[in-house]
């Protein structure tokens, strides 16, 4: 049920990330939706849970959702979350610290500006934090 529910929270955001960037036309209900794994335009590119390589080993290489702005050299690394309602804090920084070492890396393999790890978190019974 976790990965049901995650799968369901990413893909939602994916698909409104997507239509923000114009990087998709067609505008299907979530529940229909099919993330591509790669979706990119002169302005966006946006990856759906794609290992990243980086030069230095990175212990977390492969979050839910990659997305970089071409023209202001800013990359975000949306990961997701649905734990219980006890651990919403903690799975906020998890996630933080978790992808911080990879954004890092991206900075200075990609020359970006800015990589910012964001994490979305909800609990399974709808709280946020």
């Amino acid at each position: 049920m976790y990965v049901k529910r995650h799968d369901g929270l990413a893909k939602i955001t994916r698909q409104k990330l997507a239509e923000a960037a114009e990087l998709i036309d067609d505008k299907s209900p979530y529940y229909k939706y099919t993330p591509a794994s790669v979706l990119e335009n002169e302005n966006f590119e946006l990856s759906w849970n794609r290992s990243i390589l980086t030069d230095k080993t990175t212990p977390f290489n492969r979050p839910d959702i990659t997305f970089m702005n071409k023209k202001t050299k800013n990359t975000f690394l949306v990961d997701i979350a649905v734990p219980n309602t006890h651990n919403l804090a903690k799975a906020i920084t998890d996630k933080q610290n978790k992808y911080q070492e990879l954004a890092n890396e991206i900075c200075a393999m990609w020359k970006q500006k800015a990589a910012q790890v964001i994490p979305i978190v909800i609990s399974s019974t709808g709280v946020i934090p």
